[in-house]
């Protein structure tokens, strides 16, 4: 038999229903949130998977476009592959639970959430993101949590809590908050230039509303709750990590690790791996860990240099920017070029402008988000770590970091009506040590910025880590980590804004939570170094938007036409419109309203295009004289083409001075004319005469 729990949510009833389906997950609940519906499961195998050194955990986002009563499209009836959406979403999910499980816990875990209903007032994601902490909290899974999750919006200046469809639309700003109930576990957040302390008093805000959340899903716990199944521990043993320091003493593991040489880094733990196999050569389980240890060893001493000493292994100061450097035209003919480098961190990226045709389209169960022309792509090849193995495409991990640079750089963007293109850039990171997706934003804003898209402002993101001690207050913040600081630290904190505010953040965890207190002061941290940034390298490099878009990028001219003309620009089953692209060989993308977009390399094509559609476009008026071509010719007369469409008639007594006796003694078919437009009879059909401009 089912059991509902309810609560009151930003002013919605929360409901959740245990028991009704999916009885044999792990924990399951159904959760609807006005007519939102969320099946959540949470599973996990009975045994730890063997030979592994990480948790197997796979969080995933179901969108079924049955949700929102559509058929998917193409040939194949049926959701295929995950959207960016879902993608994203099941990354925004999987973030903040991950570190709330037992660091040894080894067992396979999958969480899955099904959106089976969707009422575009009330988000899948948050349901589904609440839904998660609460199948798992309900399940025998040994699951730390619960957590909640909060959307926050800003309208007109107000917050708005989990905003409708209409607030959405209208929000200056996207943060998703996620929190247990004393620490905040992960911050996502899109904005337009918002101030630091406006953003800092959201995630407070937001952090209290999961509070109660929380609250109520431990009321659901006490009722539904499973004992939690115990697990096989796994680590390093005791007298072998004792073994390691002996081999390898503390100093000589401090010497390997203090180097901004990460290939020197490398070398220098090589040498200890070769002592340590060489040791335990006769012992079999000592070898199989001997690479988990050096890692355990390595992690040991970093922490310890940084939160005791205050040493990073570069040697750089705790609010300590790397090396900087910025350049643009890289690369002689693509739209636009820029590369930054931060440290031995080295992002390329390119834009590439195209026609409005070009944006990307969105097929989601979100009904505001239909497409984008502006996409950011980021690549990360193996290459750029030093390591050799193939290219599979892009992971989740290089589709969300892509996705946080788009966000970062959107509220800078111009208009459509300012700029009529679509917009790609590529991030390819050409050399890795940590923040390459913060180096992507500010490579993007130095490639539009030099293929002359005119931004409003540069962009420049950066991270802020953590190392935590044993309490609350002991913790040591670090401006722009490397990699070794990434791996071994607690936090990477990504802020990416203009000199004016805020424009993405992204929050990564490994422990359990951070405190407000970190939460403002790593903001701030950031706000100074992005400042920097902007001020001493990328303004230095490039100022402002070129002024001129790069000679090989296309051009785009936008007119206007009576919006009921626009089925004569297409012409019957697209003939019309087809016919001047073949003959111009250019782009055109015609909008509702009437707006038309004409792209193409050829400026004169281009031109030629705009003046073949304004013709069509207008309608033709007594008196005026148009350049025509003879189409069709009659004992009687030769018909004259105006514009697609628009043929006029030329009676054999209106083409020259003189008597015609044969019309084929004055023009062929093909022949290009002037004519002047002398009447249009009742029934629509214009006259035309040549002769009227012979004689005047």
């Amino acid at each position: 038999m089912s059991r509902v729990y309810s609560t009151e949510l930003a002013g919605r009833t929360l409901s959740v229903e245990i028991g009704k389906v999916a009885g044999l997950a792990n924990g399951a609940c159904l959760v609807t949130y006005g007519e939102t519906v969320v099946l959540s499961t949470a599973t996990a195998s009975e045994r730890p998977r063997p030979g592994i050194d990480f948790f197997p955990l796979s969080v995933d986002y179901e969108e079924k476009f049955y949700a929102i009563g559509k058929i998917p499209g193409g040939f194949i009836k049926r959701e295929g592959r995950p959207s960016e959406n879902a993608i994203l979403t099941s990354r925004v999910i999987d973030r903040p639970i991950r570190p709330l499980f037992p660091k040894d816990y080894r067992n396979d875990c999958a969480v899955t959430n099904t959106v089976l209903c969707v009422d575009q007032d009330n988000q899948p994601e948050l349901v589904a993101m609440n839904g998660t902490s609460i199948a798992l909290s309900i399940s025998d899974i040994p699951f730390q949590g619960p957590t909640g999750a909060t959307i926050v919006g800003l309208v007109d200046g107000e917050l708005v809590f989990n905003p409708n469809a209409e607030e959405r639309e209208k929000t200056d700003m996207t943060l998703t908050v996620f929190s247990t109930a004393d620490k905040i576990t992960m911050i996502e957040a899109d904005g337009n230039e918002i101030p630091e302390a406006v953003m800092i008093d959201a995630i407070f805000k937001a952090h209290e509303l999961n509070k109660e959340i929380v609250a109520f899903i431990n009321s659901i716990v006490e009722k539904e709750g499973k004992e939690k199944q115990k697990y096989e521990v796994v680590g390093i043993p005791e007298d072998m990590f004792a073994s390691m320091k002996e081999l390898i003493p503390a100093e000589e593991m401090e010497t390997a690790v203090f180097t901004d040489d990460k290939q020197q880094r490398q070398e220098r733990l090589g040498v200890f791996r070769e002592r340590l196999e060489e040791a335990y050569v006769e012992n079999e389980d000592w070898m199989s860990l001997i690479d988990e240890g050096l890692y355990q060893y390595q992690k040991k001493t970093v922490r310890k240099m940084i939160l005791k000493d205050h040493k990073r292994p570069d040697g750089r100061a705790l609010d300590e920017v790397r090396a900087l450097s910025a350049e643009i035209d890289i690369l002689p003919r693509t739209h636009g070029s820029g590369l930054f480098s931060r440290g031995e961190t080295q992002v390329l990226n390119i834009t590439t402008l195209g026609a409005l045709g070009d944006t990307q389209r969105i097929d989601g169960l979100d009904d505001l988000v239909t497409g984008k022309r502006y996409m950011h792509h980021y690549n990360f090849p193996s290459y750029s770590v030093g390591e050799c193995r193939p290219s599979r495409g892009p992971g989740r991990r290089e589709i969300g970091h892509g996705a946080l640079a788009e966000r970062a750089l959107l509220p800078v963007l111009p208009s459509e009506e300012e700029f009529p293109y679509a917009i790609r850039t590529v991030s390819e990171v050409v050399s890795s040590n940590g923040s390459t997706s913060q180096g992507s934003i500010c490579a993007s804003s130095l490639s539009l910025m030099a293929a002359g898209v005119p931004i409003k402002k540069p962009v420049a993101g950066i991270t802020c880590g953590l190392v935590t001690g044993d309490t609350d207050d002991d913790f040591v913040l670090l401006t722009d980590i490397q990699g070794l600081e990434d791996f071994f630290g607690d936090m990477d904190f990504k802020v990416a804004g203009t000199k004016d505010g805020i424009t993405a953040i992204q929050l990564d965890m490994k422990v359990k939570g951070i405190t407000n207190e970190i939460v403002e002061k790593a903001i701030y941290n950031t706000q100074k170094s992005r400042m920097m940034i902007l001020d001493d390298v990328m303004n230095v490099c490039i100022s402002e938007p070129r002024k001129e878009l790069s000679p090989y990028a296309p051009k785009i001219i936008q007119t206007m036409i009576d919006p009921e003309k626009i089925g004569e620009v297409v012409g019957p089953r697209g003939k019309t419109i087809n016919r001047i692209i073949d003959e111009t060989g250019v782009k055109i993308d015609i909008e509702d309203d009437g707006r038309v977009f004409i792209c193409g390399e050829d400026h004169e094509m281009v031109q030629k295009a705009l003046n073949i559609i304004e013709m069509i476009g207008k309608d033709i008026e007594v008196g005026t004289v148009y350049n025509g071509t003879v189409v069709r010719i009659t004992n009687f007369g030769a018909f004259v083409e105006l514009a697609p469409g628009k043929d006029g008639l030329v009676h054999i007594s209106k083409l020259a001075k003189e008597r015609v006796n044969k019309v084929e003694d004055v023009v062929q078919v093909g022949d290009k004319i002037s004519v002047k437009v002398m009447e249009i009879d009742s029934q629509g059909r214009i006259n035309l005469s040549r002769k009227a401009l012979l004689e005047d």
